[in-house]
């Protein structure tokens, strides 16, 4: 999405996870962990998905500023992505898990943590819905990678038949935006759900 965004040219090389292609000497060599995704950016291996976009934005110049350069600015950048990754996808993550992938693999769901994933998950999205009732995107007036950062997992989440935006009018505003970026849309399309 990021790479899209800045108007990067790269090859998508998928990973076929049915034969744990992540898992295989020559994949673990550039992610150690075995999961996706990693850039492997004329030579220079970097994985984990927000310090690539990080990377990809201080080092490429081009495309809508996506880190801001004033030092408030970037201070409320910081608090959104770190609120993203604490609050909202700490929650999302595991609940994909319970709601998507448990039930894609026939395993059995645990319905007391999905309570209580949803109900922590809930929490922040009012909290959302009041910082957007002020504000256009999640950091402030001007979209950030804090905003991208949010797009997979909850669409992710419609996949179990969760909304993210139900009852929360800024929410929707602020998602419906930003999940319907072209630079979304062209992501997506390399995407098996």
């Amino acid at each position: 999405m990021v790479l899209y965004e800045k108007g990067l040219p790269f090859e998508f090389i998928k990973v076929d996870f049915a034969t744990r292609q992540q898992k295989t000497p020559e994949y673990l060599a550039m992610n150690p962990f075995g999961v996706v995704p990693c850039i492997d950016d004329n030579g220079f291996i970097l994985y984990e998905s927000r310090a690539i976009a990080r990377y990809l934005e201080e080092n490429y110049p081009g495309g809508p500023g996506l880190i801001p350069s004033d030092p408030k600015q970037r201070a409320l950048f910081d608090q959104a992505a770190a609120s993203e990754a604490s609050n909202f996808d700490h929650y999302c993550s595991p609940l994909v898990f319970e709601a998507v992938v448990k039930k894609r693999l026939n395993l059995e769901p645990d319905p007391p943590l999905h309570k209580e994933l949803s109900d922590n998950l809930n929490a922040t999205l009012d909290v959302y819905d009041q910082i957007l009732a002020k504000q256009k995107y999640i950091a402030g007036d001007s979209l950030t990678l804090a905003d991208l950062y949010h797009i997979p997992v909850a669409v992710l989440l419609s996949y179990a038949d969760i909304d993210i935006a139900r009852g929360r009018p800024n929410v929707k505003r602020w998602f419906d935006e930003i999940s319907s970026r072209p630079s979304w849309q062209k992501a997506k399309e390399g995407l098996d759900t």
